[in-house]
């Protein structure tokens, strides 16, 4: 606005005290004025020589505080839903406004690979974790199986403080891989599991390090994708030995392909990255329709700072990872911002990939030495397992089917994009309070296993 002169003399004059918005703006019908807002003086761009054109910012220029070219910013909000028409009546109205701009939403830039910890895994217990543990879901006796390079115990339990165990009966390695279920060398698939923990304590741990495997094949993915369908057999067997009133499964894969040169190109009958028919997609939705929870990390190709090895030029939510019957997941950092590597969709199985969001890049298992923050959607993905094991605590997959369990947690989601579904959160940030409202709603947080 330019008020009379005297006024935008006070504001610009710091000797003087600045006057409140209401004497600055006056009545503005329609706007509701922010007199928390000081007003501010914006300097009149001037064209530094005599000849220049008054109109353009294309130029050498001054910029003039002087009463007679200083304009003051005030700040307020339209009532009207019709902006437009508000706009243009404030306009004819008031010859003093200079002009009517937007004040959009902004933030810090995102959080990247490289960046140091935002937070620690206490904050992901006080924002996911609390709320299920005060209903008594922690995950007691729910199979957990990370699919990934296999766990060290020792590790972990010196990490969270209190003893952790694998079930070692009922893990699988495949047969090229050598060592001990729960004694591997710690590396990512002991940060997966002490995330899944942070949230699901008490879960029972199924060591699945397909990712060790050194299996050949025609494409750098045919090798441990041959072994993790003989992992996901091995799973689909044990799910199937357990009664139908008891089945729990849950199973974390924080894996997937980066680039096509990795996989056999679409239209190919061996091709995985955009075929439901790859024999990995159908066991997986086999094993889903057994009655497991299967949950993929949406990957690390976010367009503001993507993984190095990233090389799909569009759609990178692909194989898996965008598959119908699996909950794929987003990452966003402890202060509820998406972080830059967090892979966007639409996905390539399935176009509504990611699902949901959670958290990652925050201080934890210390899995790649004490500075290092457990990231990507590598970690992510298991504390949204972990609150689906949780979760599962009380409630088998025929209470509630692995369908109605995604189903759950994508109409509980808080919508952190403010627009319904979009492509960088899917349906929102896992919301555990509203997760454990929504059991009781429906009668579910009391049932007995």
């Amino acid at each position: 606005m330019r008020p009379e002169r005297d006024i935008v003399q006070a504001v610009v004059d710091p000797s003087v005290s600045t006057p409140p918005a209401g004497d600055v703006a006056g009545a503005l019908p329609g706007v509701v004025l922010d007199t928390s807002f000081e007003p501010v003086p914006v300097p009149q761009p001037v064209p530094r020589y005599s000849d220049g054109d008054p109109l353009s910012l294309d130029q050498p220029l001054t910029f003039s505080l002087a009463p007679d070219d200083a304009s003051v910013l005030v700040r307020g909000e339209i009532e009207d839903r019709d902006a437009a028409s508000r706009l243009a009546l404030l306009a004819g109205r008031r010859p003093d406004i200079v002009g009517i701009s937007s004040d959009p939403q902004v933030g810090t830039m995102p959080t990247c690979g490289g960046d140091a910890p935002v937070g620690d895994w206490h904050d992901v217990q006080r924002a996911v974790t609390d709320a299920l543990a005060g209903d008594g879901l922690d995950g007691s006796g729910v199979p957990l199986a990370i699919v990934d390079t296999g766990i060290n115990v020792a590790h972990l339990t010196q990490a969270l403080g209190s003893a952790v165990t694998v079930d070692a009966t009922r893990s699988w390695k495949p047969p090229d891989v050598n060592g001990t279920f729960g004694q591997f060398a710690v590396h990512h698939g002991t940060m997966c599991a002490f995330d899944s923990l942070i949230v699901a304590r008490k879960v029972s741990l199924l060591d699945i390090p397909v990712l060790l495997s050194q299996r050949p094949g025609a494409t750098v993915m045919e090798g441990v994708l041959s072994d993790a369908i003989s992992a996901y057999a091995h799973l689909w067997s044990l799910l199937e030995q357990m009664p139908r009133e008891r089945r729990r499964l849950v199973v974390s894969n924080s894996w997937g392909s980066f680039k096509p040169s990795w996989d056999f190109p679409p239209g190919h009958p061996g091709n995985y990255s955009d075929n439901k028919a790859h024999p990995f997609n159908l066991i997986l939705a086999a094993l889903e329709q057994s009655g497991a929870d299967i949950v993929f990390a949406a990957g690390n190709c976010g367009t503001e700072c993507p993984d190095g090895r990233c090389g799909f030029p569009s759609r990178p939510v692909n194989g898996a990872n965008s598959h119908p019957k699996a909950l794929s997941v987003a990452g966003v950092d402890t202060r509820d911002a998406r972080v830059g590597y967090s892979s966007q969709g639409p996905g390539r199985l399935t176009e509504r990939k990611p699902d949901i969001a959670t958290y990652t890049h925050f201080s934890g298992s210390r899995a790649f030495g004490p500075a290092s923050p457990d990231s990507g959607t590598s970690a992510a993905c298991p504390v949204a397992a972990g609150v689906v094991a949780a979760i599962r605590t009380r409630l088998s997959a025929r209470d509630l089917s692995p369908s109605l369990m995604r189903t759950l947690l994508r109409r509980t989601a808080h919508d952190s994009g403010g627009r319904g579904y979009d492509f960088d959160y899917g349906y929102g940030i896992i919301n555990t309070p509203s997760i454990v409202e929504a059991l009781r709603r429906l009668g579910k947080t009391d049932a007995k296993l």
